[in-house]
């Protein structure tokens, strides 16, 4: 009984102090791309981190692209612009015809059995169309004697997998004092 008396009391005393040390403390939220991305170092999918509380695509974001893109800045753009965090800085990419933001660079030799297709079909073709050989593969592909065959490489990808040349470091807006 004694024993048990000594378990309970210690139980008590260690108790409330094991639970506190247990506690996580409440994470820091951003709403600043910039200082969201300078606190996270990477993230790809900002929007599923609850730390961002700002909006999916911040505003200065959006207009740093149009910056750098030379377009008007719009709410077209804002739309189809996606941006995310690499070591620290804001990266963001507007979605196109033939860019594709949200893919990994496919940096596979190998053909597809839609451009081994496509070369049964038209043999000797200078080149196999970004429908047939995938928008995010980093090769040129051609049609050789009916067998598709990588002719250069065209595209390059960046630290975290994706197209290097569609994704733009976005610097904070400079204020005009």
């Amino acid at each position: 009984m004694r024993y048990l008396t000594w378990l309970l009391a210690l139980a008590l005393l260690v108790g409330p102090v094991a639970a506190s040390a247990a506690a996580p403390a409440p994470a820091q939220t951003y709403s600043d791309p910039f200082a969201y991305c300078a606190a996270v170092g990477t993230a790809d999918s900002p929007g599923a981190d609850a730390r961002w509380k700002g909006p999916k695509v911040p505003v200065s974001v959006a207009s740093g692209l149009a910056r750098l893109l030379t377009v008007p800045m719009g709410e077209h753009l804002q739309k189809v612009t996606y941006w995310r965090c690499m070591d620290g800085q804001v990266y963001a990419c507007a979605v196109g015809a033939n860019i594709p933001c949200l893919s990994q660079a496919n940096t596979s030799r190998t053909p597809t059995p839609g451009m081994i297709a496509y070369c049964q079909t038209n043999s000797n073709a200078d080149f196999i169309p970004m429908y047939v050989r995938d928008r995010a593969n980093i090769y040129d592909w051609r049609c050789q004697g009916g067998h598709p065959v990588i002719t250069r490489q065209i595209g390059q990808p960046d630290a975290r997998g994706y197209l290097k040349s569609f994704w733009y470091r976005i610097e904070p807006a400079r204020s005009r004092s």
